[in-house]
């Protein structure tokens, strides 16, 4: 499948894109520091700015999919820019006319009681708060979006460096934990699930979790 992944070289993105293309996937990289990716079979890089939307959107014709691990969180105002880039990327999908859009989450708007998210518990750690609301809103709109085909996957409160073990399971919008009442999930495993996401897909126009 010829995909293009957004944030290709950052800390959720290198985990999704060697495991696309580990899977034979052909593999557009859209990153913003092109030197950071070495060359692989397979793989193309693209100097690209997640809020130029026209420039993005050119780079995204011809793509069947589009992975989504933009973040923010190397800027002073987090959330707005999150937020902007979001809503570029899903403008350049559709002006591209790619027929999915999958979306790295978080997992501050799962909720770990009764109307009650992650992100709004007292322990949630300030540092993490901007970038957990970014993906809570950037969810709501696209619950709202009508056009586009989309997925998004939130990782559990815990999306740590780890062996890929295949040994996990999927969630709704409930955090989901451990028999320790841990709530966790390796980068390469949460690869996995999205890459698995891709390839067949059984969360369109929703967002599911993964977690052990």
């Amino acid at each position: 499948m010829k995909i293009a992944i957004i944030g290709a070289s950052g800390y959720v993105g290198s985990a999704l894109l060697n495991e696309a293309l580990a899977r034979g996937h052909s593999v557009t990289a859209l990153v913003s520091n092109p030197d950071k990716l070495a060359t692989h079979e397979g793989l193309s890089v693209v100097k690209a700015d997640a809020l130029n939307t026209e420039s993005l959107s050119a780079s995204l014709r011809g793509h069947e999919a589009v992975i989504s691990a933009f973040s923010g969180h190397a800027h002073s105002d987090v959330l707005s820019y999150y937020l902007n880039g979001f809503q570029s990327i899903v403008a350049a999908t559709k002006q591209a006319a790619v027929p999915r859009l999958l979306m790295v989450g978080g997992a501050g708007s799962l909720l770990v009681a009764p109307g009650l998210q992650l992100v709004d518990t007292p322990q949630f750690p300030a540092q993490w708060k901007a970038t957990a609301e970014g993906a809570r809103q950037a969810l709501r709109l696209l619950q709202d979006e009508i056009a586009l085909d989309w997925t998004m996957l939130s990782p559990s409160a815990h999306l740590e460096p780890g062996a890929r073990s295949a040994k996990f399971r999927l969630g709704g919008d409930q955090l989901l934990a451990d028999a320790k009442g841990e709530s966790r999930i390796s980068l390469a495993d949460y690869a996995l699930a999205m890459i698995d996401e891709l390839e067949r897909p059984a969360h369109r126009r929703q967002r599911f979790t993964v977690g052990y």
